[in-house]
Formats: C-alpha cells, structure tokens, sequence
C-alpha cells in the first residue's frame, strides 16, 4: 500500500505555515504536552475521548506461559500486560472511507 509517513516535525512544519504568528518551538512544546497529557491518562487508568477523532485506552492482555518468540521460534513466557487501544470515530472513520473511494 505504499504510503508514506508523516512526521511530528512536518506537523510542526504545517501547523508553523498555516499560524505564522506562532514559532516551531512552542508548537513543539505544545504537541509535546499534549501527548504527555494523553500518557498521563492513560496511566491514571481513563479513557481518552477526542470526538471527532477517537478514543485512546489501556487494555490488559492476559499473560501466557507458551508464546513463540517469532524471531528465534523459542517458547518464552509472557507476563500481562497493558495494550494502548486506538478506536476511531465516526467522523475520521466516514472521512477514510471516503478517502479510498475518491481514489479508485
């Protein structure tokens, strides 16, 4: 599906084009904060709701006795653990959608 990626610091980059009044460090330290403030929920055991966009949460997987670790095929152990879940909304869900579609 060749995509490619974008970046935090072409973000900054789009953000510092479309607002010239603000600079590309407090941008910066705005997104950083912003990402703190999602960790540190997500720590505090809630649950991240950005409408329009979608919802972050924490899940525990189980831990097994028998897994296979993919690179050498040995058995390990895994202990349980917390997942970071993403669910997208309604609204970024219906935009992808169109997204594919526009494209064929």
């Amino acid at each position: 599906m060749g995509t490619q990626k974008l970046t935090k610091a072409e973000i900054i980059e789009n953000i510092q084009q479309k607002y010239d009044n603000l600079n590309k460090p407090d941008i910066h330290k705005i997104i950083d904060e912003f990402f703190e403030e999602v960790k540190s929920g997500l720590e505090q055991d809630r649950v991240i709701e950005l409408r329009g966009f979608g919802t972050f949460e924490v899940r525990t997987r189980k831990g097994r006795e028998k897994a296979r670790n993919p690179k050498t095929g040995d058995l390990v152990a895994v202990d349980t653990h917390g997942v970071a879940i993403f669910r997208p909304g309604k609204e970024l869900k219906d935009f992808v959608w169109n997204l594919r579609q526009e494209k064929n």
